[in-house]
Formats: C-alpha cells, structure tokens, sequence
C-alpha cells in the first residue's frame, strides 16, 4: 500500500428495501427513511438513506479492500446528495497516507444527483 493506490470502485444499487432494512437494522426510525409520504410532505422526494448506514457502507468498503485483519480507528464522513431508492452510489477511494501500520484512505461515494458521502477512514492493517 501506497500513497495514491486507488482502490478498486464499488457499485451499491440502492433499492427501497435497502434503505428501509438498514434504518430499522441500525435503530432510527426516523420516518423519512421508510414512509414515502411523510418523506414527500417533509421536502424530499422519497425516502432516503441515513447516515449510519452511509457510515457502515464506507467502513465495509475500506475494510473489504485492506483485508480482514484491518482495523478501523477513524472515519469522518460528510453528507451531501440524498441516496434515493432506485439510485446506484459509487465508492471510490485513494490512499492519502501511510505511517507504519496505519492507512488512511479518502474516500467518495457518487450518485446519479453528485456526491453522497465524502471523508476518510483511517485502518490499522498490522505487519504486512
């Protein structure tokens, strides 16, 4: 691993089932996350996904890529465009740094509406 290593982009269909099962799995029960009216009357669209699962979508992405003994210390995320259901988000990600056993990698998720999520995740990948 090395600076400026791009790891391979990672494709997420977003269906509506997705976002729903994955508000409920990580407890928020926040309507616009599973009712589409309440979605539509609050100001959006549709439903969409929430931040803990962007969260947990961004740590698998990092972690598949470093291998299973990787540890995650860090991850900053920022939010932008809305996940909708029917949408696909990208992640891409770029090695920033490498300081011994530590890696932090950038990473970005797109979709059809821009960026989605964008920040870093710092792993510890141990001897290699």
């Amino acid at each position: 691993m090395k600076v400026g290593d791009q790891l391979p982009p990672l494709e997420i269909p977003l269906t509506r089932t997705m976002i729903v099962a994955s508000a409920i799995a990580s407890r928020d029960y926040q309507d616009v996350h599973h009712d589409p009216d309440l979605a539509v009357d609050r100001g959006s669209k549709d439903i969409f996904m929430n931040i803990l699962t962007t969260n947990g979508l961004v740590d698998r992405y990092v972690t598949s890529w470093a291998g299973p003994a990787a540890v995650v210390k860090r991850v900053r995320i920022r939010l932008g465009a809305p996940n909708y259901p029917g949408d696909t988000m990208t992640l891409t990600g770029t090695v920033a740094a490498v300081e011994g056993d530590r890696v932090s990698v950038d990473v970005r998720g797109d979709n059809a509406l821009g960026t989605h999520v964008s920040g870093s995740v710092e792993v510890e990948v141990g001897a290699r």
